[in-house]
Parts: structure tokens; C-alpha cells; sequence
């Protein structure tokens, strides 16, 4: 089911569209780059691409947050994650890539059944149609794929002496993987997982940032502590908070779902082998069971006593050993910029009116954006 939706996309070879021993070798090499430590690395790096965009943000008037969250998360993307240092690829990817997304996640590619999709796509005579939405996709694609196995290319030419664990971006530690038999990734392989994360972890993490400061500026009690807390040490505690409360109020990802090999009882009910079954993460994290008021934005859920009931039930980034691997990254993007956007600007609501929830694509996204007005602080000169 994933490889129909997602794999003209993200490719045949990626953790989405993978299963049985192909993925688990997949997630083995993926999971080291990935891991919480070795992701802790880039926070000052996150810090600083946040500056660069904050600081062009436009002051005492209203403007939409999301799609600005979206520029950083990109530029974390393709320096972090790709670890791209050309000039010119840089600015060639920050148009392609989000484009590509775009177009791989609209109905005209991922609504198509899959064999005229795949004719659209690849036959000569619907790539000469460039009006056609999947012609301008294979385009595009064709493109970012020139780029990303040229710079693998140049590599592995070069020795790829920053490659290793102690290599400063993903695809560094990608090309220099082996599983236990001593198999590197392919380039197709690593270009997949290149566009996972990409697809994964870029509009997804800009959104949950969209909707922490769309409830924050509407929550001024909260918003207030949080200024007052210290970022780090001990009081990141709060700040870890702050972030998983707006997950679970308002997560990006509205469902996990999962085709049952094997007949299976949800609730009393048999479920047959061939179904899909589904964890709807809105309605977990609404249950007034173990989220007393779920409407209420309270952050010190997950602080106290409570904490281990809410953290049971949270589950933004999926469950399960397909728990999202970049689920690490994606909360030190959160952790780095909130506290980046804290430190530099006063921000409060456009429109005192809650944002609603709007389903774009395969996100819930605020319906305006997020749509804020900012002031400097007085501190962000010195």
C-alpha cells in the first residue's frame, strides 16, 4: 500500500516502501546518523541557519509562519541531511526540492492507479506533454536525482574523506555504511533514503513548528514561562513540554496504517488478513482518559506524575518498530528553533481566532498558515 502511494516519490528502496528483511537492513544502517546523540551534534548548526531566516522576517506586520518554517527546515535538510556545500547546487535544490514535493504529493501523481500512473510517467510520448503535472514531476525528479548521484559520484571519487561516523552530514555516513555481510547502500538505495527524509522530515517538521507557535501566541500564560525557562539544562525540560503538548493537540499525521498479513481482534471485532487497520493519533491524544480537558493546551502534562500516562499515549511519530526514524532529528529542529525564534522576536497572533485544522495532502496543517506578527526583541542586537 505504501509502495502504490509513495514510491513514484520516494523510490522502491526507501523505509516507506520496504518491508520484511529489506527494510530491516534499511533501518540498521539508517538508525546511527539518526540516532538522538549523534543528531545532538547539529544543534548549533540548526541554530544558526534559524538566525540567518529569523532575522529576514518582516516586523509589525502580519505574515504566514509555516511557509518560513519550511525555508529552514530545508536549508537543515540540505546541509544536515545532504550535506550539500556548492553554492550553486544549493540555490538549484531550494527551488527543486520543494517542487517536487509538491507535485509528488498531489492527486495528480499519487491519486493515479499505478499502471497509467507508470505510462504517464515514463513513456516518450507523455514526457513530451509538458503541460502534464506528472511530466513536469519526472522532470523535476529527473533533476534532483542528476544532482544527488553526481554529488555521490564526486565522493566516492574523492576518497569521501569526511565519510564515517564522524561525517558532519547523512549522506556522508550513508555512502560509508555496511551492513553485517559488508554491503554498502547502492546509489539508488541511499538516494531513496535521501528523499524520505526529505519528504519525511521537511513540510512535516514545518508544520508541527507552524502549529507549537500558532497554540504558543494563543496560550499567553505559556508562552510566558516558556520565555522564562532556560533552553537548556534543566529548564529544556519545559521546553520538551511545550513541544509534545503541540503534538498532541494538534499532530501533522493523522493516521498510522498498517495491512494485516494475518487475521487480527481489535476491540472484539476480527479483523481479516488483507485489511488495513489504523491508529488514528487525533483521537488517541483527545482520549479524556488519559488527556483530562484534551482541548487544553497544558504542557504540564508531561512533567510530574503524569507524565508517564501522556507519554504512553503520544505517539506523533508512529508506534511500533516503524516508529519514524527521524523522529530524533525532527525534535531537535523543534527544540533548536523554537528557542532561536524565542531568543529573537515577540510574536503574537494575527487574528486572535484559533487556526482551524486543514487536511493538505496527506498533512493537517493550520487552515491560514499560521499567520503571526512579529516585533524584535530588544536583546537580539547584543
Amino acid at each position: 500500500m505504501r509502495r502504490g502511494l509513495l514510491g513514484p516519490l520516494v523510490g522502491e528502496a526507501s523505509l516507506l516502501t520496504l518491508d520484511e528483511e529489506p527494510w530491516w537492513r534499511h533501518r540498521r544502517l539508517l538508525g546511527p546518523p539518526l540516532h538522538g546523540r549523534a543528531v545532538a551534534r547539529w544543534a548549533e548548526r540548526v541554530a544558526e541557519l534559524a538566525a540567518a531566516d529569523i532575522d529576514r522576517w518582516p516586523l509589525g506586520e502580519p505574515f504566514a509562519l509555516r511557509p518560513r518554517m519550511e525555508r529552514i527546515t530545508l536549508e537543515v535538510i540540505m546541509r544536515v541531511v545532504f550535506g550539500i556545500r556548492d553554492a550553486g547546487r544549493l540555490r538549484r535544490l531550494r527551488v527543486l526540492l520543494p517542487r517536487l514535493v509538491a507535485l509528488g504529493g498531489g492527486a495528480a501523481v499519487v491519486r493515479l492507479p499505478p499502471r497509467p500512473r507508470e505510462w504517464l510517467l515514463t513513456a516518450p510520448a507523455a514526457r513530451r506533454a509538458g503541460f502534464l503535472p506528472t511530466t513536469r514531476f519526472a522532470r523535476i525528479r529527473a533533476q534532483v536525482d542528476a544532482i544527488l548521484y553526481d554529488e555521490m559520484a564526486r565522493r566516492r571519487r574523492d576518497g569521501a574523506p569526511d565519510a564515517g561516523p564522524a561525517a558532519d552530514d547523512v549522506l556522508s555516513q550513508l555512502l560509508a555504511a555496511r551492513d553485517e555481510a559488508g554491503r554498502p547502500l547502492t546509489d539508488r538505495e541511499v538516494r531513496d533514503e535521501l528523499i524520505t527524509l526529505l519528504v519525511a522530515g521537511h513540510e512535516t517538521t514545518a508544520t508541527a513548528l507552524a502549529w507549537t507557535f500558532e497554540r504558543l501566541v494563543r496560550t499567553p500564560p505559556v508562552l510566558e514561562r516558556l520565555r522564562e525557562e532556560p533552553a537548556d539544562g534543566d529548564g529544556r525540560a519545559y521546553l520538551d513540554a511545550v513541544i509534545k503538548e503541540s503534538l498532541r493537540v494538534r499532530p501533522v499525521v493523522p493516521a498510522t496504517p498498517r495491512l494485516l498479513t494475518e487475521p487480527m481482534t481489535v476491540g472484539g471485532h476480527r479483523v481479516p488478513a488483507g485489511w488495513c487497520v489504523a491508529a488514528v493519533i487525533p483521537l488517541v491524544h483527545t482520549d479524556p482518559d488519559v488527556f483530562p480537558d484534551p482541548g487544553e493546551f497544558r504542557p504540564e502534562r508531561f512533567l510530574g506524575p503524569e507524565a508517564a500516562k501522556a507519554n504512553r499515549a503520544w505517539l506523533p511519530f508512529g508506534g511500533g518498530r516503524r516508529y519514524c526514524a527521524g523522529a530524533q532529528l525532527a525534535l531537535l529542529e523543534m527544540r533548536t528553533i523554537v528557542a532561536e525564534v524565542l531568543r529573537r522576536v515577540e510574536l503574537r497572533p494575527a487574528d486572535p481566532a484559533p487556526e482551524r485544522v486543514r487536511l493538505r495532502a496527506v498533512s493537517l496543517v493550520p487552515a491560514r498558515s499560521a499567520r503571526v506578527v512579529a516585533a524584535r526583541r530588544g536583546s537580539a542586537a547584543v
